[in-house]
């Protein structure tokens, strides 16, 4: 090294013994330490004799430095990202981790078609993690659809960066998560009711009312209220009413539904809103929503009566 700094005229020696060994002044170790230190900061060889020669800090070379740092950093937790993807997809032998890395490659590619691909094909460990991630923050519908068939495959696994993802600020990676949430629900109820049950309260609409109608499916009763809600505000209305029904229907509820709808409709005074209670009263059945129906045929705002005027005679066809 020395040797090499001196070929450069980075640091020469002061004097040389007579048996031709170089003598290092202490001038020539201040010179040294300092072109070691410039050294640590990356600065190449060049541009360290340039910066000793003029003296004055180059702040475009600094800049420069700093990017050059971020990049290997960025490199670094890039490659701390997939050494974790590798442990956690299970590999058991090299064949599997090159498996793994190419699995991971291929979901990087531009191209929509081979990312399906892999993920269609894939026969042996998938890492859960990146396979996440991706679905998270893929654009293609089609390659999104493939990504969650792999991930309900695992689910359990799945979950806990599921919930990381619904907890989240990315308002897209929190509503894809719940989609992905919500259709799991359909097969294993029992690995996503404790998010769904969190999500109730959720600030984001559209997790919260993925979260309520799926709940509300299941034959969770104490979403109700959450429901009408939903129907109050005309979001996804048709849908949270049907669920409303189904819930009557399943677990013998219709009081405590027509219940809300009515402290809901007595503070309500938005026709559209009104209208929307009145026919969510549509998808029940009993003496206690013929009564409040009965109640509402002469309500003032016309839609409502004649809604409520329309279920009855319905109801009395039937």
């Amino acid at each position: 090294m020395l040797r090499h700094y001196d070929a450069m005229g980075l640091v020469s020696p002061g004097r040389r013994a007579g048996n031709g060994y170089r003598d290092y002044t202490d001038a020539d170790i201040d010179r040294l330490f300092r072109v070691e230190s410039l050294r640590s900061l990356g600065l190449p060889l060049q541009s360290i004799r340039e910066a000793l020669q003029d003296g004055d800090i180059p702040v475009a070379l600094v800049d420069e430095l700093m990017d050059r740092a971020r990049d290997r950093i960025d490199r670094e937790r890039r490659l701390v990202v997939r050494l974790t993807d590798v442990r956690a997809s299970g590999a058991s032998s090299w064949r599997d981790v090159l498996d793994v890395v190419a699995l991971l490659q291929e979901l990087d590619s531009p191209d929509p078609l081979r990312r399906t691909r892999v993920v269609l094909s894939a026969d042996g460990p998938v890492p859960v993690t990146a396979t996440v991630a991706a679905l998270l923050a893929e654009d293609e519908a089609n390659v999104a659809g493939a990504l969650q068939w792999s991930v309900l495959r695992s689910i359990d696994a799945a979950v806990p960066h599921l919930v990381a993802a619904v907890r989240s600020d990315d308002t897209r990676a929190r509503r894809r998560a719940m989609e992905v949430i919500t259709a799991a629900a359909r097969s294993d109820a029992a690995a996503v009711m404790p998010v769904l049950r969190e999500a109730v309260t959720h600030p984001d609409p559209v997790v919260r009312d993925r979260a309520v109608v799926t709940l509300g499916g299941l034959g969770e009763t104490e979403v109700v209220d959450h429901l009408v809600a939903k129907v109050v505000r005309g979001a996804d209305d048709v849908e949270a009413a049907e669920t409303l029904g189904h819930l009557a229907r399943e677990h013998d509820i219709t009081t405590d539904i027509v219940t809300a709808i009515e402290r809901e409709l007595v503070g309500v005074a938005d026709p559209g809103a009104r209208g929307r209670l009145v026919q969510a009263l549509g998808e029940l059945a009993g003496e206690r929503v013929r009564m409040v129906l009965v109640g509402l045929v002469d309500d003032s705002v016309p839609a409502v009566a004649l809604t409520a005027q329309y279920l009855l005679t319905v109801g009395s066809d039937g």
